[in-house]
């Protein structure tokens, strides 16, 4: 799993745009850093943003989904002013990666990682967008961190995406071995990976050749 006005939220939320004893928290693409001051925030007006966040990630979802990418990016960007979340970074840099973003996506992916080391999806983005950059070789540490995650719904992504590694390596047993390990993760989940299906008698038969 890679666009309102601030100043009202940022208000209503307890942030502000002065720069005087802040934190950047994340930069508005053309704009200006948006600061927050965490000391000036208390636990419940902080949980109290929980479901506007919430909110406005679904939406962003819903408008990602509709390639409106822009839109999406923005409600995300909100979102995480309202309430951080490593949820948040990764599907903010989801959104990027669809507009050719892989840099900022991977720095963002590093955000989510930072507020969750447990949370399986960034890894696994980051492996993607550096598969995306040319980058295969760079992709394997972080695809192997997803598959040891100990929060992640879909270990068969870091299967599927270390076999695209090793298979463009032509280490084709490994390969095979990743391929065949994806479509048993997706099946424990009655997911039918076709990809991954795929790729596996794809393997098979470069193997047999040899």
């Amino acid at each position: 799993m890679e666009k309102e006005a601030w100043s009202t939220a940022s208000r209503a939320s307890g942030y502000d745009n002065s720069t005087s004893g802040k934190v950047p928290l994340v930069t508005e693409r053309g704009g200006e850093p948006f600061y927050f001051a965490p000391r000036t925030t208390t636990m419940l007006e902080y949980t109290d943003r929980r479901e506007p966040a919430e909110r406005a990630m679904a939406q962003a979802l819903r408008l990602q989904n509709e390639g409106q990418y822009d839109e999406a990016e923005r409600l995300y960007r909100r979102a995480i002013a309202l309430h951080p979340s490593a949820e948040g970074f990764t599907y903010l840099a989801w959104t990027l990666s669809f507009l050719d973003r892989h840099d900022e996506a991977i720095q963002l992916c590093k955000r989510a990682i930072e507020l969750d080391p447990d949370f399986g999806n960034p890894y696994n983005d980051i492996g993607a967008y550096l598969i995306q950059l040319g980058k295969a070789d760079l992709a394997v540490p972080w695809l192997q961190r997803a598959k040891q995650a100990p929060r992640y719904d879909c270990y068969h992504y870091p299967c599927y995406n270390l076999g695209r590694v090793y298979e463009m390596m032509g280490r084709f047993n490994d390969a095979l071995r990743e391929y065949t390990e994806a479509v048993d993760r997706a099946r424990e989940r009655n997911v039918e990976y076709r990809h991954a299906i795929a790729a596996v008698t794809r393997v098979e038969a470069i193997l047999k050749k040899k």
